[in-house]
């Protein structure tokens, strides 16, 4: 069942997280234990973080700057699979824009296809580091929609090479981001909301949002949807504070807003564990409210780490 057969079927809100691969060099066991954690709540389904290649410079003994290209955590398909066969769960990786030409984006796709995995949630991508606009691959896609329509045209049957005879069409089922305060490139939100249309128009089947920490701006963004002809389901995404650096890298990283009784409560923390527990609060009260509203579901951004989560899903669903 894909993830929009799940939304459609659901006679309540699903709860769904988010991990990221392995650094390189480790293994897959803290992944294994971050789900352990929360397999007690039923997940719907688990994203997967995809990520570009990163440019890295290294001095070298002669003193001399060593330019490297490196890949910091490889393996998303292999991960899902892998999560997706051991839990008996809809697995659903992120595909990128950004870093893969439409060639290597294809492949991918078709290696997903064979090991059963029929969900993808479709993404530009974060611009290299040192560079402050998306710059696409060499034979890639500039934008996320031409993304989805290389996705449903695999889906009709047809690939980047006309000749193929008889070609299977895949059975895709795709998300989109949405942006509650707007993504950082767009012009302005009429803009970012245009985009998204795109997106939806062009074959995207639910929207998943960007992480927030004021449900207004979550509901205001709903609205506009809607105004745009916007139909499909919405699901909030959320990120609980976990440390104190969070209320400056957060708005830094992710171009977001804090209010100004989260951060406030958050400054006068001593220490990360306190940071912490005000993060599970507030997050909480986040999850609660926004169950209220009546949304399809709820979206954990994670980072690796599930315990606080745990913690969030049992108060809140």
């Amino acid at each position: 069942m894909t993830v929009i057969e799940k939304i459609n079927n659901a006679n309540r809100p699903l709860f769904t997280f988010e991990l990221l691969p392995p650094l390189k060099g480790h293994s897959i066991e803290r992944t294994y234990s971050a789900i352990d954690r929360l397999i007690e709540f039923a997940p719907a389904y688990i994203n997967f973080t995809s990520h570009r290649n990163e440019t890295l410079f290294r001095e070298r003994p002669d003193g001399l700057i060593e330019k490297r290209i490196v890949r910091l955590r490889p393996g998303t398909i292999a991960l899902a699979a892998a999560v997706k066969y051991k839990y008996n769960i809809p697995v659903v990786p992120h595909i990128l824009c950004g870093g893969f030409s439409k060639e290597e984006t294809e492949n991918v796709l078709i290696e997903m296809r064979f090991l059963g995995i029929n969900d993808v949630l479709a993404l530009s991508g974060d611009p290299q580091k040192g560079i402050r606009t998306f710059v696409p691959e060499k034979n890639g896609h500039t934008h996320t929609f031409e993304l989805v329509e290389q996705i449903v045209n695999m889906n009709k049957g047809k690939y980047l090479e006309d000749n193929l005879e008889n070609a299977d069409p895949t059975n895709f089922c795709i998300g989109v981001a949405g942006y509650p305060e707007k993504h950082f490139e767009a012009a302005n939100r009429q803009v970012d909301m245009e985009n998204l249309k795109r997106k939806i128009d062009t074959g995207a089947s639910y929207v998943v949002t960007q992480m927030f920490f004021d449900n207004n701006r979550f509901c205001r963004f709903r609205d506009e949807c809607k105004k745009m002809g916007i139909t499909v389901p919405i699901i909030p995404g959320i990120k609980p504070i976990s440390a104190l650096n969070d209320i400056k890298l957060l708005p830094q990283t992710f171009h977001i807003d804090l209010p100004n009784d989260l951060f406030t409560a958050v400054k006068k923390c001593k220490t990360d564990s306190e940071a912490r527990e005000i993060g599970i609060e507030w997050a909480t009260m986040q999850s609660q409210e926004l169950m209220k509203l009546g949304v399809p579901g709820i979206h954990y951004y994670t980072l690796g780490r599930s315990d606080n989560i745990a913690r969030i899903v049992k108060a809140s669903f």
